[in-house]
């Protein structure tokens, strides 16, 4: 049983969700990652991804629309339902997704969000199918021809890519590779499981010794060593899973054990050191569950994940966009 601090309530649900549907509908200020192919490409946000212009970032788009989906899924009688809906209904259309394939489809944009907002995409896509209301349905079959063009770019991207990013930020594999993965299950798409399945045991399978304690990095929202083990025991059977681990960090660092603080939070980098905190935390408390109980690493990391939880929980609210845009998203993940 999840100890109460970490249990997702309704008072919290609300919180993010009043967060996130501000968040969706607010254009700037606007971090644009755009490949202009000419002139007439010089579009405002809201013109060029009519369904994911808001919250800063395309891809924070993206994984605010998964969270309220979630939200309006597992809370279905909140306060702001209908609101939930109102702003669904806006952004996701045929037409407005239908332009975001287009973009995608354009010449030079093959990169573009890859693999980081791809794999968010290919999450809300699994999270409105799993709705089992008529919005829910709507969404889902608005969304479909970008989860389709997208699932197929992953197919292709996989064998082309020789060696894997491990970085802590938006470029690193595992991360995309986990988040992909659990979508091609919750949908069924073997071919796809296959693919990440098959890649991620070349990757990350050899590992050992990782250098964990040079963790992290001072704009790192994701941990490259517990993102590969994140990753890992989904790949892995659980006994095999166990035996990687003891080699992949046959100590884990003091480092990943402590939680970080941000330092300057009106800095656009320095702030991402809070989502740092919560996705080690659901990452330390995954890899937890899934060694054996005489494993000592298994309290230790259980440890680890409440005090991460606690310290990242603790600034999701803060009233600064440059947080709040997406550490609710990151808030509910760790939290369902």
């Amino acid at each position: 049983m999840k100890p109460p601090a970490l249990v997702l309530t309704r008072h919290r649900a609300l919180q993010y969700a009043r967060i996130g549907r501000a968040g969706i509908g607010r254009e700037w200020p606007h971090y644009c990652q755009h490949l202009a192919n000419g002139p007439a490409d010089m579009l405002f946000p809201r013109v060029r991804h009519p369904a994911f212009f808001g919250c800063y970032t395309w891809h924070s788009a993206v994984h605010t629309h998964w969270m309220l989906a979630r939200l309006r899924r597992l809370f279905p009688r909140l306060p702001v339902a209908r609101a939930l809906d109102a702003v669904l209904d806006r952004h996701l259309t045929p037409e407005n997704l239908a332009t975001e394939l287009t973009y995608f489809q354009a010449p030079g944009r093959g990169t573009f969000e890859r693999p980081y907002g791809w794999a968010w995409l290919l999450m809300l896509a699994a999270e409105l199918r799993a709705g089992r209301d008529d919005a829910s349905r709507r969404w889902a079959v608005a969304v479909r021809p970008l989860e389709k063009f997208i699932g197929g770019s992953v197919l292709a991207w996989l064998p082309r890519l020789g060696r894997p990013v491990r970085k802590g930020s938006h470029g690193n594999t595992a991360f995309a590779l986990t988040l992909m993965l659990d979508y091609a299950r919750a949908v069924r798409n073997r071919e796809l499981e296959h693919a990440i399945t098959m890649r991620s045991r070349e990757w990350f399978g050899p590992d050992a010794a990782v250098p964990a304690s040079w963790e992290a990095g001072g704009s790192d929202f994701l941990s490259p060593a517990l993102a590969e083990a994140d990753l890992m025991r989904r790949v892995l059977p659980r006994e095999e899973f166990a035996a990687w681990w003891g080699r992949f960090l046959p100590v884990v660092p003091p480092v990943l054990l402590m939680p970080v603080m941000a330092g300057d939070r009106r800095d656009a980098n320095f702030v991402l050191l809070e989502g740092l905190n919560l996705s080690r935390a659901w990452m330390l408390q995954g890899i937890a569950g899934s060694l054996p109980p005489t494993d000592p690493a298994q309290a230790l990391l259980q440890a680890a994940a409440d005090r991460h939880s606690a310290a990242g929980l603790s600034w999701v609210a803060s009233g600064n966009y440059l947080g709040e845009h997406w550490l609710a998203s990151y808030a509910v993940r760790l939290l369902t």
